[in-house]
C-alpha cells in the first residue's frame, strides 16, 4: 500500500493510492486518525485493516490523485533520526575522507526542517550553500528498543524518499551538524509512504537517483550502505526507543553538489527530484526564503 498524507479545505487527511485516486480513509470512517504516527501507535504497526477501509471505500471517498495538496508522509513525527556518511564513495568526496567512520554518525532533524512533497524546499537569504541529498527514510510501526540485526526488520512500516538538504556554509562551522541541518523547510519528505511488504527486507537492493533540473547527480544503490537499515536499527536501539512515526533517515550517496567542481547549490526556480525505486519520486521545487 501507498499511505499518503493530505490537505483538504476540511483539513489534514489520510489516504490510500490505487492508481490515480486516493481513498479518504477519514471519508470511510471519521474514527480514523489523519496522521500515520497515531494510527501506527493505535495498532501497534498493523495496518492491514487498511485493506478493508478501502474495499468498502464509496465514490465519494475517492479523490483525484492529480492535483492532491500533500502533506507530510508522518504529520509529527517524535524523533526523526538521521545517518550520515553511509556510502563509502560519498566519505570518499568529503572532509572526512581519511576518517572513515567505525559506527554509524548520528544526527536529528526538526519538524519545521521538513517539507512535503511537491512543497518548496527554501534557499534561506543567509547563505546559498544549499545541497541536496537523495535518501532512503524509514518509518518505525511500533515503539521498540534493543533490538538486533535479525529482529530490526520486525519496527519497518514502510519507507518513503528524503532530501536531506544541507546548508553547507553552517553545518560545517563546527563538529556537530545539527544546524546545518535544520534550517526551515529544507528536507524534502515524501510523496507517500510505502508499506515494508512491497519493498525488499530492510528496503536492501534498490536503486536511489538524485536530479537536479532533470540532470542526474547522484545514483547508487541501498546494497552499498556502509551501515544498513537493520544495523543502523540495531545501533540506535541500543540508546534510543523508536516508537511509532519517527523516521529514520539513512545516509546519500556520493554526487552531492559541494563535492562538484564547480559546486552546484540548490538555487531559487530549480526543482529537485529524488526517485527511489518502489517507493516513488520526492518532488521539491526551490524558493528563496521570503524577507
Amino acid at each position: 500500500m501507498k499511505i499518503v498524507g493530505f490537505e483538504t479545505d476540511a483539513g489534514l487527511r489520510l489516504g490510500v493510492v490505487e492508481a490515480d485516486q486516493v481513498v479518504d480513509l477519514q471519508a470511510v470512517d471519521a474514527n480514523t486518525p489523519n496522521d500515520l504516527g497515531v494510527l501506527l501507535a493505535r495498532t501497534n504497526g498493523d495496518l492491514s485493516a487498511l485493506r478493508d477501509l478501502v474495499a468498502r471505500a464509496p465514490a465519494a471517498a475517492r479523490v483525484p490523485l492529480q492535483g492532491l495538496r500533500f502533506a507530510l508522509p508522518v504529520a509529527r513525527p517524535g524523533k526523526v533520526v538521521c545517518l550520515g556518511l553511509n556510502y563509502l564513495e560519498h566519505v570518499k568526496e568529503g572532509p572526512q575522507r581519511d576518517n572513515v567512520p567505525q559506527h554509524p554518525t548520528i544526527f536529528m532533524r526538526s519538524l519545521t526542517s521538513l517539507v512535503p512533497h511537491e512543497g518548496a524546499i527554501l534557499r534561506t537569504r543567509i547563505t546559498e550553500t544549499l545541497d541536496y541529498e537523495g535518501e532512503l527514510a524509514v518509518i518505525i510501526g511500533k515503539r521498540v528498543k534493543h533490538l538486533t540485526v535479525d529482529t530490526a526488520a520486525s519496527c519497518i512500516a514502510g519507507y518513503s524518499c528524503f532530501n536531506d538538504g544541507s546548508v553547507r556554509e553552517f553545518q560545517r562551522r563546527s563538529t556537530q551538524w545539527d544546524m546545518g541541518k535544520n534550517f526551515d523547510r529544507t528536507g524534502g519528505f515524501g510523496p507517500w509512504m510505502v508499506t515494508a511488504d512491497e519493498l525488499p527486507p530492510c528496503g536492501r537492493g534498490i536503486k536511489l537517483e538524485t536530479r537536479l533540473n532533470g540532470q542526474v547527480l547522484q545514483s547508487d544503490n541501498t546494497s552499498n550502505m556502509m551501515f544498513p537499515v537493520a544495523e543502523t536499527i540495531a545501533y540506535v536501539t541500543q540508546g534510543m526507543t523508536l516508537e511509532p512515526g519517527d523516521v529514520l533517515v539513512t545516509g546519500t550517496p556520493s554526487g552531492v553538489g559541494h563535492a562538484r567542481k564547480p559546486r552546484v547549490w540548490m538555487r531559487p526556480g530549480d526543482v529537485c527530484e529524488v526517485q527511489i525505486e518502489g517507493v516513488g519520486i520526492l518532488r521539491n521545487p526551490i524558493e528563496a526564503e521570503p524577507e
